[in-house]
């Protein structure tokens, strides 16, 4: 038994110390859509993954309106070894021929969505799978030839999402997208929960990862950054502090602040309940970045 299973750790006085300190927050984002980028280990690790459902489905309970994003990286992957098909990359992007894409379009929308969907649902009749093909949720436009078909956002029309939550339900998006001519594209989760996010005026948008936080020092950590404002962050991406697969998803933060949302957090989705730590207490386990001038306020 460790120090937070004394019975001291759940006694009445500091289950109700936790549910006071809960309430300005739950007062202040009441109403609010707030995008999760559901993704790391999170999603490969049923515990976590159950854990997750449950933070979702309590946020909606209390009066947010969360907005769920996923990729599946990892799953396309184990499917196309199983298929026998090659990956390629190149500076990180899978190289998605016809092929890959249909894989890409199989294990997003008819696997991992289901399964997210399922999970959330076992507390209700809340979610709702879609993909960004649905109603031409996110327009898509090829990022490269050599790349095949791997898309960025060209635009978002966020009126399937609007109509969802206008049912109080929890729309669940995986990143396909679509261009005028009907050609899907695989596109970055990290990009999609941005742009969404902007599109929708979230309060928040929060990245599940798998390290803690952004760190000033990669290797130290005791360096986590717990805010910064945008410009900041923009500097130490810039100048190589932040580096490899944090790249996008600071990158990401960066275009969201800049698009509107109130603010971006990277937290560490290793952390059961990591989302309800980040919102609803003072503590605040992850980076968030806020608009340019905020990071003191």
């Amino acid at each position: 038994m460790n120090e937070d299973d004394t019975p001291e750790a759940f006694s009445p006085d500091r289950r109700a110390a936790v549910l006071v300190e809960t309430l300005p927050y739950i007062q202040r984002f009441r109403g609010s859509v707030v995008v999760v980028k559901f993704g790391g280990n999170a999603m490969v690790d049923a515990d976590l993954a159950a854990r997750f459902a449950e933070d979702i489905v309590l946020m909606h309970s209390v009066g947010i309106r969360p907005v769920v994003v996923h990729g599946g990286g990892p799953q396309i992957g184990d499917m196309l070894e199983k298929l026998g098909l090659e990956s390629e990359f190149r500076d990180g992007l899978r190289v998605t021929d016809a092929d890959t894409l249909d894989v890409a379009r199989m294990v997003l929308v008819g696997k991992v969505n289901r399964e997210i969907v399922s999970a959330v649902n076992v507390h209700g009749v809340l979610a709702v799978g879609l993909s960004g093909e649905d109603a031409s949720l996110i327009e898509a436009s090829e990022r490269n030839p050599d790349l095949g078909f791997v898309g960025d956002v060209a635009a978002v029309n966020p009126v399937i999402l609007e109509r969802v939550m206008a049912e109080d339900l929890i729309p669940v998006v995986a990143t396909i997208g679509v261009d005028t001519a009907g050609q899907a594209y695989n596109i970055n989760s990290d990009t999609v929960a941005a742009a969404l996010a902007g599109a929708l005026g979230a309060e928040r948008v929060m990245y599940l990862t798998d390290v803690d936080g952004l760190r000033s020092d990669t290797d130290d950590p005791g360096s986590r950054v717990s805010r910064l404002d945008v410009d900041a962050l923009e500097s130490l991406i810039a100048d190589g502090t932040v580096s490899g697969g944090m790249i996008p998803k600071a990158q990401a933060c960066v275009d969201a602040v800049r698009a509107g949302v109130g603010s971006a957090h990277m937290v560490d989705g290793r952390v059961p309940h990591v989302l309800l730590l980040e919102l609803f207490t003072d503590m605040g386990i992850g980076t968030m970045v806020l608009p340019a001038g905020e990071s003191l306020s």
